[in-house]
């Protein structure tokens, strides 16, 4: 195996991480809307992912640098081409952040209830469009014999496209929603488990329309087995929430996205981002991907830094395992005097 396709399994595995990761903490911040009852219920909500939201998009940021230093060519025509869907999701992630940091500096309930709104778009959106951004890149844009895109926002906006946006939000809820019975305690978990239920339901309709169109236009014997695992493993997470088994509905759903996301990825290969005008002048990674001694010095610098990333965020969830609810939360935090 070469270098160019050792970079392009690692890019993968970035981004499955990243939607592992933050899949389930864009997925609680749509339930501050649809679950919580009352500023308590979202306060527990908040905290349970409180400890790590940030800590998971390191992913996102090291999936970015990578493709940037692997694959210049991909990098510059993505960026570039989807340059307005990615700049509403960076400045969603960039108002997000305020959001989680500055919602209890002041008590008063509108400002409150403003960022609580903040959180909940600047989670939706970003869920949403990472699936149309993902679908545009298996199905192929609109690229050059100049390896640049010349189409514009309304070619991205295909029935593909935002079906896999569907998908992408509707399994980022489902995850959040069986993270949060796994995190909580009392009526909130009982009922996110009901949640979870029926936006799990929802998400296997549209994945499985989504897996299947991915298949029959681009998928070969590799890809249909990770249909089957997402398929299996998403059937199977329902069951187990179904049964109160949290930890196997959250590990579940986990897999339902790797293996949603490795499929993308088997479907795609050889090519990093196909053109709809030319097979000829798609982005490959032959002809996307940086020098052999760039490549080499990547491989080198990420087999030292990986594993230490691995364990300092696996400690992290470590320390922040526990249950938690309402009754955890005190008064005074409750009325959003503290933060």
């Amino acid at each position: 195996m070469e270098l160019h396709d050792v970079w392009f399994v690692l890019i993968a595995v970035l981004w499955t991480g990243y939607f592992f990761l933050e899949g389930f903490d864009f997925g609680v911040g749509i339930l501050t809307k649809l679950l919580a009852r009352d500023r308590p219920e979202r306060r527990v909500l908040i905290n349970t992912i409180g400890p790590v939201w940030d800590g998971n998009e390191v992913w996102l940021l090291t999936a970015g640098g990578a493709t940037f230093a692997a694959f210049p060519e991909w990098y510059a025509t993505l960026f570039s081409g989807f340059y307005l869907p990615l700049l509403l999701i960076l400045v969603c992630l960039i108002v997000r952040g305020v959001a989680f940091e500055y919602r209890a500096k002041r008590p008063e309930e509108t400002w409150q209830r403003n960022w609580e709104t903040a959180i909940f778009w600047t989670s939706l959106l970003p869920a949403f469009l990472w699936g149309v951004a993902f679908g545009n890149i298996v199905r192929g844009v609109k690229i050059d014999q100049h390896f640049e895109y010349v189409g514009g926002v309304g070619d991205l906006l295909n029935p593909y496209a935002l079906l896999g946006g569907l998908v992408t939000l509707t399994l980022f809820t489902f995850h959040g929603a069986v993270f949060t019975a796994l995190k909580t305690v009392g009526d909130i978990r009982v009922r996110a488990r009901k949640l979870a239920r029926w936006v799990g339901l929802a998400a296997a309709g549209v994945a499985l329309a989504f897996l299947l169109w991915t298949q029959a236009d681009s998928g070969d014997g590799k890809s249909l087995v990770a249909l089957i695992v997402a398929v299996a493993a998403l059937v199977a997470a329902l069951v187990a929430n179904q049964l109160g088994r949290e930890g196997w509905a959250f590990t579940l759903s986990g897999v339902t996205i790797v293996a949603a996301v490795a499929m993308l990825f088997l479907s795609l290969f050889p090519n990093v981002m196909p053109s709809t005008l030319n097979g000829d002048w798609s982005l490959t990674v032959t002809n996307a991907s940086s020098s052999p001694y760039t490549l080499k010095i990547m491989t080198w610098l990420a087999a030292i830094a990986t594993p230490l990333v691995l364990l300092y965020q696996g400690w992290t969830y470590w320390v922040f395992r526990k249950r938690i609810g309402t009754q955890h939360i005190a008064p005074d935090a409750a009325a959003g005097t503290t933060h």
